[in-house]
């Protein structure tokens, strides 16, 4: 953080407080809403493995990747570059074409989903053979066709909703679409068991269309006829970024996919359930924080996306809330790793606990990246954000190779750090020179305070006892929430401040303002 834009840690207008109070509400608003959704998930999961049985399960996996994989090349990215060409209507204040942009999407949406469901069954022969060795399941793998055309068509509508910036909308879509979805599946599966599997994932594209469509809906859309030469240049903007949005989406899967094979090859499969037991916990700690991100803060920097000081601004004040959010929790979890390990999963997946610390830390410094990365996206620099997906997987894989045949299984999460800190590097220069983008005084000193003591944590690790380090770690993670907790008050108009909140800051000795 060699640059530095002088500001004020805590802002002094009403319009900065408003600002931050946005951010805190969507964070608050689409955290919650995933950790309910998450609840849902959990709870369908295990009656699924009650009711299906190992290898119900495994075939449930298979069948949900074969859609997923389909769906994500026929979906063509659109659900989010849909959301960044409706973000950018909106800020023009042009209802026609925000109506234009609307009606495009949809169409695009119920194409590519027919072509989705399409290739399902033509190719759910050759499919059939190469997952199943048999043409037994040709029927059932064509039939997911129908899943893959509701979830596009789906994912445009959600896209609208997000793009229009209605944040309450879209937590109810994750609550009510995962409480429904649970139900449905589980009652499915009951009646059917294996039988029931496809018949469920149809069933929950079903809830996923009719929750999406509920909300999307209730926004009001001019109706008005476009020319077959404006719908195909906005077709063509919507679907040259969304192409390169699902290009990087498969480099990213590719790569975590060749990651395991790595480890499975060198290290064997009790190590791979170590490295995802490592992963799925870090990335838990702050998926709420980045899920916020996307939800509103994207299409927010989309719609000033012209305005160099605006989107200076937002990126800031993002990386400010997102470090204050994420740095107790990361100290925390740093200092309990052995406990938290053992609670999720069990006493023997030991073996994840130094891998979920190097993932940790560099989990935190994601969250510095993630709200500066917003803006090649917010800008539509699609070249730059080709190459950059592709040079960081490439990036990984090759590191985290070196890794693992240096320093065994903890040289994948090294790599992973070290990644995350040339990633900071690099991000930071393309935001310097899409917008001349500064870090703000608050985000220098506050990264001056909390990556010294994630960096003491960390280290200690290597020098105490696990008891030991759980008492330094839970003496500096106390200190550190509190003085987070009186941070963010203090960013927030007091009116948007809920009555415990108060009451918690007047009880811990500071007065919200």
């Amino acid at each position: 953080m060699a640059t530095v834009q002088a500001v004020a840690s805590i802002p002094k207008t009403e319009a900065g407080r408003q600002s931050y109070g946005r951010i805190l509400k969507s964070s608050a608003l689409i955290g919650g809403s995933t950790a309910v959704n998450m609840l849902f998930t959990l709870v369908r999961t295990k009656a699924m493995a009650l009711l299906l049985g190992p290898s119900g399960i495994g075939l449930l996996g298979v069948y949900s990747s074969i859609a997923d994989l389909v769906r994500s090349i026929a979906g063509l990215g659109i659900n989010t570059s849909g959301v960044r060409q409706i973000a950018e209507a909106v800020g023009t204040g042009e209802a026609e074409r925000v109506s234009c942009t609307v009606i495009t999407l949809r169409r695009v949406a119920f194409y590519s989903g027919s072509m989705g469901a399409l290739l399902l069954i033509l190719f759910s022969r050759p499919i059939s053979w190469v997952t199943f060795h048999d043409y037994q399941h040709i029927g059932t793998i064509a039939s997911l066709g129908i899943a893959t055309f509701l979830l596009d068509i789906s994912d445009a509508q959600s896209a609208l909703v997000q793009g229009m910036r209605r944040i309450t909308d879209l937590a109810r879509i994750n609550v009510f679409g995962g409480l429904f979805a649970a139900a449905v599946s589980i009652a499915v599966v009951y009646m059917w068991r294996e039988r029931g599997i496809v018949p469920c994932l149809i069933a929950t594209a079903l809830i996923s269309i009719a929750t999406s469509w509920w909300y999307a809906h209730k926004i009001k859309i001019e109706s008005i006829r476009i020319s077959w030469g404006k719908a195909f240049r906005e077709a063509s903007e919507l679907v040259k970024l969304g192409f390169l949005v699902m290009t990087n989406g498969l480099a990213t899967l590719a790569a975590a996919y060749v990651i395991r094979l790595f480890v499975l090859r060198t290290s064997g499969l009790k190590s791979v359930g170590y490295y995802q037991a490592a992963w799925g916990v870090s990335a838990v700690c702050i998926s709420f924080i980045l899920q916020a991100m996307g939800s509103d803060y994207y299409p927010r920097l989309t719609a000033v996306s012209n305005n160099r000081n605006e989107c200076n601004r937002l990126m800031n004040e993002q990386v400010e809330v997102g470090m204050l959010m994420a740095a107790p929790a990361m100290l925390i979890g740093l200092s309990l790793a052995p406990v938290v390990m053992t609670l999720l999963y069990s006493a023997r997946f030991g073996g994840a606990v130094e891998i979920f610390r190097w993932f940790s830390i560099g989990m935190f410094l994601r969250v510095i990246t993630w709200p500066i990365g917003y803006i090649i996206l917010a800008k539509g620099e699609r070249k730059i954000f080709f190459c950059s997906g592709v040079l960081a997987n490439s990036v990984y894989l090759i590191l985290a190779w070196i890794g693992l045949r240096t320093l065994h299984l903890t040289g994948i999460g090294v790599a992973f750090f070290v990644l995350q800190v040339l990633h900071n590097l690099a991000i930071f220069l393309v935001a310097r020179h899409l917008t001349g983008f500064t870090w703000s005084a608050a985000n220098v000193r506050l990264a001056a305070i909390m990556l010294p003591l994630l960096g003491i944590v960390f280290g200690s690790w290597y020098f105490l006892s696990p008891i030991q380090v759980a008492v330094l770690g839970t003496l500096i993670g106390i200190p550190a929430a509190y003085y987070s907790l009186k941070t963010l008050c203090g960013l927030l108009p007091s009116e948007q401040l809920l009555r415990p909140t108060k009451k918690l800051g007047l009880l811990l000795g500071f007065s919200p303002r």
